[in-house]
């Protein structure tokens, strides 16, 4: 055991002085942001073009939190790109109320306005999207009041 222990030293050593860049994680070293957001789609998903022609879903996100008497309400808007194909099919599918779990990366951006007074936003690019409960349909709510 001892011999154990002594080839372990320079080692134990080693990371005792050496700092390592970041502990604990697998992604690359640059800065980032990460939000997670759980709330329901303010509307349906929109298909947008970018002014570089590149495909974008936008979509409005609301959070709530409190009692019901006074309740308050954050708006997120998050856009998400992603290919051609079933994924895309699937989020522009969603309907408004759809409750939704999203991952993304956010940066604050800062701007002029028209009027030229100093705004900022905050910009979510999904990164993952689980949806957690889907809205009643027209036809459920119509078949439990009859």
């Amino acid at each position: 055991m001892s011999a154990f222990i002594s080839s372990l030293r320079p080692s134990l050593r080693l990371a005792a002085t050496a700092q390592p860049a970041r502990t604990f994680s697998s992604s690359s070293s640059r800065s980032v942001a990460k939000m997670i957001l759980t709330g329901r789609l303010a509307a349906e998903p929109e298909l947008q073009a970018t002014s570089t022609g590149q495909d974008v879903i936008k979509y409005a996100l609301a959070t709530s939190y409190g009692p019901k008497e006074n309740r308050h309400t954050s708006w997120f808007r998050v856009s998400s790109f992603i290919p051609e194909g079933a994924q895309r099919d699937y989020i522009l599918g969603l309907q408004k109320g759809t409750l939704v779990y999203v991952e993304g990366d956010a940066s604050m951006r800062q701007y002029e306005d028209a009027e030229g007074k100093k705004q900022s936003s905050l910009s979510i690019v999904q990164r993952s999207l689980e949806v957690l409960k889907r809205p009643a349909s027209a036809y459920e709510n119509e078949s439990e009041s009859h």
